[in-house]
């Protein structure tokens, strides 16, 4: 039978709260009609590469020196305006330019009033909410871009109404997270 050390320190959490998937909000600053229909996001893994150095008898890993941020995907319904599908479609348009340069030089210009929400990068944040629905932490996406949006496909074989979703796909240069309860 194990016995408990009476000497070790434990800590039972103040909150016993599970994390909630249903409880969050998510904002694109360039993109507020997407905001509002987002119906999935994942907060993107984070990590560190490790060097190796090694000798005759062992490789050994070493802390690295560069974090890597995963892909942010942002899942919503699509609106029957088309509006914010558009609202992606036309960054990712404006940044790849298929047609004339002028299309990435208006993103770029815009990019000198950046409060406005316009440019070529757009702030992002995810809200995660308490059990409570009252803000618990911010994670703040810095200075983002769409890389992909997902197809749409329409099927005149459904027996049910399932609206469309998409996934629009991200990069950006970091991401932080804050304690806002």
């Amino acid at each position: 039978m194990a016995s408990v050390n009476p000497n070790c320190d434990t800590q039972v959490p103040a909150n016993k709260n599970f994390l909630s998937p249903l409880n969050f909000v998510f904002q694109i600053k360039k993109a507020p009609h997407v905001s509002y229909f987002v119906q999935q996001v994942n907060v993107p893994s984070l990590s560190l590469a490790s060097p190796i150095t090694t000798n005759p008898m062992l490789n050994i890993p070493f802390p690295g020196e560069h974090l890597q941020f995963g892909q942010l995907d942002v899942t919503f319904k699509v609106d029957e305006d088309f509006k914010n599908y558009l609202e992606i479609h036309n960054w990712l348009t404006g940044l790849g330019k298929p047609e004339t340069f002028s299309q990435y030089d208006e993103l770029e210009e815009n990019q000198k009033q950046p409060w406005n929400g316009d440019g070529i990068y757009s702030d992002m944040s995810l809200i995660i909410m308490s059990n409570a629905r009252q803000p618990n932490f911010e994670i703040s996406f810095i200075d983002g871009y769409p890389t992909g949006i997902s197809d749409i496909s329409f099927n005149s074989l459904e027996s049910d109404v399932n609206y469309v979703n998409a996934t629009a796909s991200f990069k950006y240069t970091m991401y932080k997270i804050a304690d806002i309860s």
